[in-house]
């Protein structure tokens, strides 16, 4: 057997694959002999059938099968004997095999694209600056925090006058088509311009009114007509609503029987000890996406200053290959930008994992998985109620979706440990800002 490996550039390259008949034929008489002691052949007792007849009936079929065998294992022993490190899979040049002759020929040669990655350097210094953004929790912030869990265990209530701030629920019918469904619109939700012509309606009223003129959105479309989004995106024209009903939420009290319902019995006695915990509680939830976005600036950070060249014309092709040319040039053209951000982080973080001897064991994989689980049933108070199933809990959804699960939460701790190093050897900095200017920056 004789395997080369055709470097075009450092970046792409060919594997060349030449077989004789001492690398195949001994693996094919072999398995020439198995088939004749297991065929069950019309006119031969079984296990007396001659390799002639074996070789006439399969004998192609089965030199195909045990070269294609030679073919991947020889292939990998080769990347791994010679450590080479591959972006995606070799594609094998199917049109350099198409006039093969299984029956006579002999001697076979086959091809296998590869796209390679380049040595590179990257930089996890204090070179590296990035800024933390930590969101200002200010008395406008909170109030409406408060407020939004006032509506939530608010009261509901059918006042028979909709304002602004009402819903209303109703059988909408858009003219020209059979869709006629009951739902309730959310005059907060629809556009400021069309929000006049429902503002004074009563029960039993009827408006007509342009659909996309009201709603923008296609969600609110396809809930309206509960329909799928695809098919809400076509839907336009005028709408007749016939009014059912007026809802309205009345916020509830500041009392301590909302206390108990928001933060559990007897947690907090006043309403200064209840706007204590929801600012605690709110500034955790800014400080995990404060932790998000600086994450994501880091990526971006060491993506941009991480020079590493890449073989695009093979990933694009092996991006096609491998989903069964599924994936137009077109599709692949416009999200390659995407792609190629995510192989290049990849390959920062796998170098770093290499470089700072990171890893993670079982233990950590199943602590994490017990965590979640845990918060998922509503925290350590509710856990207690499950504790003596927990570890059985935790080990059916590790062992769930084939490991998939367990992979995931892997991969989770991989990657936290991969950041926790780059954050304590880059220079963060800090900068607080409202909440509307995070937004800006989380959605830029």
């Amino acid at each position: 057997m004789d395997i080369t490996l055709d470097k075009k550039t450092t970046t792409e390259g060919f594997i060349k694959i030449k077989l004789i008949p001492g690398d195949y034929q001994p693996k094919v008489d072999e398995k020439v002999k198995e088939y004749a002691q297991k065929a069950n052949i019309k006119g031969f007792r079984r296990g007396k059938v001659p390799s002639g007849v074996i070789k006439k009936l399969y004998g192609k079929s089965i030199k195909a099968e045990e070269i294609n065998h030679i073919l991947s294992h020889s292939l990998n022993d080769y990347i791994k004997e010679n450590k080479i490190q591959l972006l995606g899979d070799p594609i094998p040049e199917l049109e350099k095999t198409q006039n093969i002759d299984w029956e006579t020929q002999t001697e076979f040669e086959f091809e296998f694209a590869i796209g390679m990655v380049d040595a590179f350097k990257y930089d996890v210094s204090d070179k590296v600056k990035v800024k933390r953004h930590i969101i200002n929790l200010d008395d406008k912030a909170l109030k409406s925090t408060v407020e939004d869990i006032r509506m939530q265990y608010g009261k509901m209530i059918n006042p028979d006058i909709a304002t602004a701030d009402d819903s209303v629920y109703g059988e909408f019918k858009l003219a020209g088509t059979d869709r006629e469904n009951d739902a309730v619109l959310d005059l907060k939700k629809i556009d400021k311009k069309g929000l006049k012509k429902f503002t004074g309606l009563k029960k039993d009223d009827t408006l007509t009114f342009d659909l996309r003129t009201v709603i923008k959105d296609d969600e609110q479309v396809a809930g309206l007509f509960a329909t799928a989004m695809e098919e809400a995106k076509n839907l336009s024209g005028e709408v007749t609503l016939t009014v059912k009903n007026i809802n309205r939420v009345e916020p509830a009290e500041l009392n301590q029987d909302l206390f108990d319902k928001v933060l559990g019995k007897d947690q907090v006695k006043s309403e200064k000890e209840f706007m204590d915990k929801v600012k605690t509680s709110v500034q955790k939830n800014y400080d995990r996406e404060s932790e998000y976005l600086l994450n994501r600036d880091i990526k971006n950070a060491l993506i941009e200053k991480t020079k590493i060249d890449t073989p695009d014309a093979f990933l694009k092709r092996w991006l096609q290959y491998s989903n069964g040319e599924k994936l137009t040039t077109d599709d692949i053209e416009k999200d390659y930008e995407f792609y190629l951000k995510d192989l290049k982080w990849n390959l920062i973080g796998n170098r770093i994992i290499e470089d700072f001897k990171i890893k993670v064991d079982n233990e950590e994989v199943t602590e994490t998985a017990r965590n979640q689980i845990i918060n998922q049933l509503g925290g350590p108070s509710v856990a207690d109620v499950y504790k003596e199933q927990l570890d059985g809990i935790v080990q059916n959804y590790l062992q769930a979706e084939n490991g998939k699960n367990y992979v995931s939460i892997y991969n989770q701790v991989k990657d936290d440990k991969i950041m926790k190093v780059i954050q304590e050897n880059i220079s963060i900095s800090e900068k607080k800002v409202d909440l509307e200017a995070f937004k800006k920056l989380a959605n830029g």
